[in-house]
């Protein structure tokens, strides 16, 4: 019901053709996996977003991400923008910690927790906040640049494959309602 609904609301491939600030692109945008709901493009297009979405920096850097990988591998191009969202304020914390951990796993390291954050730098100036952050980095570096890539990997290939499993066994479910109504039909027609 979803797809049919996207379907009337999403404009054609026609019309994003004709678009005057799509065309100016040329064939780059215009390939249909871009804008058209299908298997394996939406399942790349969350993939996309969820790599995408742990490239440290804004929204804006995120999108614009998304946006060329979705290009480059030609699928659903909104969708991989729009799954970017899934890191924000709430949820990079645990998603960088995550990743801090993976790091410290594939780097065989066991050192423990997470160093903690200078707390007591509370109203202090920006020029004393700054070397304490630093320092922070620096302790949380290497596990950190060897965790981000190595957890946006993962979350890509498991996002595409339950994607790709949610959409399969919608689509059975959809044969397999019309068949139960179909049956209904021919007993009800035949009077049984």
């Amino acid at each position: 019901m979803l797809r049919k609904y996207l379907r009337r609301v999403l404009p054609s491939h026609q019309t994003i053709r004709d678009n005057r600030y799509i065309a100016r692109f040329g064939n780059r945008l215009q390939h249909h996996n871009l804008w058209h709901l299908r298997r394996r493009s939406v399942a790349g297009g969350v993939a996309a977003g969820l790599f995408a979405g742990l490239i440290p920096g804004s929204n804006p850097v995120q999108f614009t991400a998304g946006a060329l990988l979705a290009i480059t591998l030609k699928v659903n191009l909104p969708l991989s923008m729009l799954v970017t969202l899934y890191s924000n304020p709430f949820t990079i914390v645990p998603l960088y910690l995550l990743a801090f951990k993976l790091g410290q796993l594939a780097l065989l390291q066991n050192g423990g927790e997470l160093p903690a954050m200078a707390l007591g730098l509370e109203g202090k100036g920006f020029m004393e906040w700054v070397p304490a952050a630093l320092h922070w980095l620096g302790g949380v570096g290497k596990p950190l640049l060897v965790g981000l890539p190595l957890l946006a990997i993962l979350l890509a290939i498991i996002g595409y494959f339950v994607t790709d499993w949610a959409w399969r066994l919608g689509v059975m479910w959809q044969w397999r309602q019309r068949k139960y109504k179909n049956k209904l039909k021919r007993k009800k027609n035949t009077g049984e």
